[in-house]
């Protein structure tokens, strides 16, 4: 159990490489702030918007069937 503990830490805290995007993105993104666009201010937030939710979901249900199989 401490080694489920420790890596869930340990993806707490590693949070520098959450800011990734693909290379399109990230071209497209430096394009639009050499020119002084503000529109690409939220699209990080966008992204770990989107890759949070199946975490999420997938980590509800796992926690529901150790509910349900630690009751039994």
């Amino acid at each position: 159990m401490k080694k489920i503990y420790s890596f869930l830490l340990l993806l707490l805290v590693s949070t520098e490489s959450v800011f990734a995007q693909c290379a399109m993105c990230k071209a497209s993104l430096e394009a639009e702030i050499n020119s002084g666009g503000i529109g690409s201010n939220g699209i990080n937030d966008g992204i770990l918007y989107l890759m949070f939710i199946p975490y999420l979901l997938i980590g509800g249900v796992g926690f529901m069937m150790y509910k349900h199989f630690k009751s039994s």
